[in-house]
């Protein structure tokens, strides 16, 4: 999705589609901090 969020702004300039792009961008940072977060805590309970 933030390709295709991008491609569109590129294209068109629109505005809204760039805060789009950048709020999309921002969910994708924070599920990704998550998933790494999980993955500590996974480990540790393993050790």
């Amino acid at each position: 999705m933030l390709v295709l969020s991008w491609k569109v702004f590129s294209q068109t300039g629109n505005i809204e589609t760039y805060l789009l792009h950048k709020e999309l961008e921002r969910d994708n940072d924070s599920e990704e901090l998550e998933a790494i977060q999980f993955d500590e805590r996974t480990d540790q309970t393993l050790t």
